[in-house]
């Protein structure tokens, strides 16, 4: 583990803004923009309208505006309508009031686009995603829900007059459904988020990469539907757990380390999930970031965020070769590819490998500084809107 600690910053979610000044921010722009997202949270909502509201904002010039609004805001959908050139809806379930939304905005001539960060609008891949998701199949009620909420994410989507998602395979499959234009922009590290992490990797550096004598790996999971996608790794880490008396396993968020693992007593560490700044303190004191899944066409989908938020704190990540892990990761330049059954030798590999960890991890931070840091996104946002 590396040697460079920072302690906990205080935290807040920093999108509790009142109505009132969200609307005055909306209407400072000489072009507006309304991000609209059924309720704030710290994912899709963060990286896709909140993130995006941050960057359209930091212009100099004041030329574009935007804010971002809920459910509970459509009181005033009429004034929200009035003031924004383009509506943006967030991956949002078709109800009355999403079409009343879209309504408001359609008789005024506004452009609406619909963005989107995962495989979850095509119910023709409902099993596909139950499955991959591990849940419970014979639930009848399970297969409701998941039929209805797809497929009203879908007719939202139908609703709209393009579409905005994270990658190009993605892209391709809303094309497919929809017929919509799409245009990708990435998700990315807002602020908040690269604040600390240049911080931690300064002082990573400082200390020339100097750590104790354990090597840590780190499983990350934001959610508690990764079980099948860490079963991969399972037997790999009992085998490097086994083999290696330094090495240790950190598993942070909803999953556990499982029972498999349960013999190796303290060197496995359990952590709590940790709002979205300070579990980059975390990501940033393992030497690896853990990133296996699955591979279809719903994991295909999936957004290159692991591999880059660990990257701007100096962590390599080892991934499988998912479209999004395989474009972002050049195999022994800034992380490592393994396939399934290439998961302990590829780790052991790594770590016989950790003199040239240095270099590859300045390689990883520039590579997501200059492709994922906040401030160059505003180009892809821009043309995204139709606002080139």
């Amino acid at each position: 583990m590396f040697i460079a600690q920072h302690p906990a910053v205080p935290y807040s979610d920093p999108w509790g803004v009142p109505l009132h000044e969200r609307i005055k921010t909306l209407a400072c722009g000489k072009r507006r923009v309304a991000y609209f997202y059924e309720t704030a949270n710290n994912s899709t909502f963060r990286y896709r309208a909140y993130n995006m509201v941050q960057v359209l904002n930091d212009e100099k010039n004041r030329d574009i505006s935007a804010s971002y609004f809920f459910l509970d805001d459509l009181h005033l959908v009429d004034e929200i309508a009035d003031l924004a050139d383009v509506l943006v809806i967030c991956r949002s379930r078709y109800c009355h009031r999403i079409n009343q939304l879209v309504t408001k905005f359609r008789v005024r001539g506004k452009r609406i686009l619909f963005d989107i960060d995962d495989f979850i609008f095509n119910p023709s891949y409902a099993h596909l995603i139950i499955s991959t998701l591990d849940q419970a199949t014979d639930n009848p009620e399970l297969w409701d829900y998941w039929f209805a909420y797809i497929s009203r994410i879908g007719e939202t989507l139908r609703l709209c007059d393009g579409a905005i998602t994270t990658n190009d395979y993605l892209a391709s499959r809303i094309t497919e459904f929809s017929g919509l234009p799409v245009n990708v922009v990435p998700n990315f590290i807002n602020k908040e988020q690269l604040n600390l992490s240049e911080s931690l990797f300064r002082s990573k550096k400082a200390l020339e990469f100097a750590r104790d004598d354990k090597i840590c790996l780190g499983y990350f999971s934001g959610s508690p539907s990764h079980n099948l996608d860490y079963a991969i790794i399972i037997s790999a880490l009992e085998q490097v757990l086994e083999n290696d008396p330094r090495v240790e396993l950190m598993v942070v968020g909803y999953i556990e380390a499982g029972p498999e693992l349960s013999h190796f007593g303290s060197r496995i560490k359990r952590q709590h999930f940790h709002d979205y700044v300070n579990l980059q303190r975390l990501v940033g004191s393992v030497e690896f970031n853990l990133m296996p899944l699955q591979l279809n066409d719903f994991t295909h989908c999936k957004s290159d965020l692991k591999y880059f938020e660990a990257a701007i704190v100096g962590t390599l990540s080892i991934a499988s070769p998912s479209y999004t892990y395989a474009a972002a990761i050049q195999d022994r330049e800034n992380g490592y590819i393994a396939q399934a059954h290439q998961w302990a030798s590829v780790i052991q590999g790594a770590i016989e490998n950790i003199n040239t960890y240095p270099g590859m991890a300045a390689t990883a931070y520039a590579d997501a500084r200059s492709k994922y840091a906040w401030f160059n996104q505003r180009e892809s946002i821009h043309q995204a809107l139709g606002m080139e």
